[in-house]
């Protein structure tokens, strides 16, 4: 009998897999909820749709305040990159057909929600927002998801694979079923 890919019982890998569909569920309403509330403020910019514009004021700002309006772009989204293979539930995927999955995913959650949030009172479209948001997703699945990939097919002890016995190394004559000959 065939294993399925990594430890535990089906009950249980339903479980995880629910869990992550969960988590994925609340992150994208707690997300959602934060973009989506109108701002009171005196006048409102146009869309920013110069592709790199607004991470150029960023920078400008100097070393703190730029790492704070990018890291403010980058991490509300990133979770995603996590989040999105958990519930898909795969151990056994390509790492480049699942970044790609993911990037492609977390990319158009991220211009649904700009294209939303450019209709709230106070909230403008910004594509560098939306390049940040995709970048954030990225460099979250590509710190965690494979490691945690990686172990999860190891058995999850986080050590070697044990070494095949004498008998799997040489497996011998091949095994026939009786009554049944060889074809011509």
């Amino acid at each position: 009998m065939q294993g399925h890919g990594y430890g535990g019982t089906p009950a249980l890998r339903y479980r995880y897999r629910f869990a992550g569909c969960v988590l994925l569920v609340a992150h994208l309403l707690a997300v959602g909820w934060l973009a989506l509330r109108p701002l009171t403020a005196p006048w409102v910019a146009a869309a920013h749709l110069e592709p790199l514009a607004t991470i150029r004021a960023d920078l400008a700002l100097g070393p703190w305040g730029a790492a704070r309006a990018i890291g403010a772009a980058v991490l509300p989204l990133a979770p995603l990159g996590v989040l999105l293979p958990w519930a898909r539930g795969r151990v056994c995927a390509s790492s480049l057909g699942s970044l790609t999955r993911t990037v492609f995913t977390a990319a158009m959650i991220s211009l649904v929600l700009q294209v939303v949030q450019s209709g709230v009172m106070g909230q403008v479209l910004n594509l560098d927002a939306l390049l940040l948001n995709v970048t954030g997703v990225a460099l979250a699945h590509l710190a965690v998801v494979p490691a945690v990939r990686a172990r999860l097919r190891r058995g999850g002890d986080g050590g070697r694979p044990e070494p095949l016995r004498r008998e799997e190394e040489m497996p011998g004559m091949t095994p026939t079923i009786p009554r049944v000959r060889i074809a011509p």
